[in-house]
């Protein structure tokens, strides 16, 4: 009898997705539905495993909420005026 971790271990491999690199070209938008949804892709090469395509679960949430910022920024000088004087840009041709 095998141990309970070997047997997990080959439950796991078993029920895993595999697909040749063909096949995963061809349905590669229905395989990264898979992984999104927490499956993992194993991809062979004449059924020959080289690649295993696994979910990101650590996705970062855009928090920003519209409108959270206003009245924040203080601008202090002449929009319309330049950041530089001439003499600075001056310099910077040389």
């Amino acid at each position: 009898m095998l141990p309970l971790d070997m047997v997990i271990i080959m439950t796991y491999i078993l029920v895993m997705k595999t697909a040749n690199i063909a096949e995963f070209k061809t349905n590669l938008s229905s395989f990264i539905s898979l992984v999104e949804k927490g499956e993992e892709i194993e991809i062979c090469k004449h059924n020959i495993p080289v690649a295993r395509v696994l979910p990101m679960f650590h996705k970062v949430l855009n928090k920003t909420k519209l409108g959270c910022g206003r009245k924040t920024v203080r601008i202090k000088t002449d929009l319309t005026e330049p950041a530089m004087s001439e003499s600075a840009w001056e310099m910077l041709k040389k």
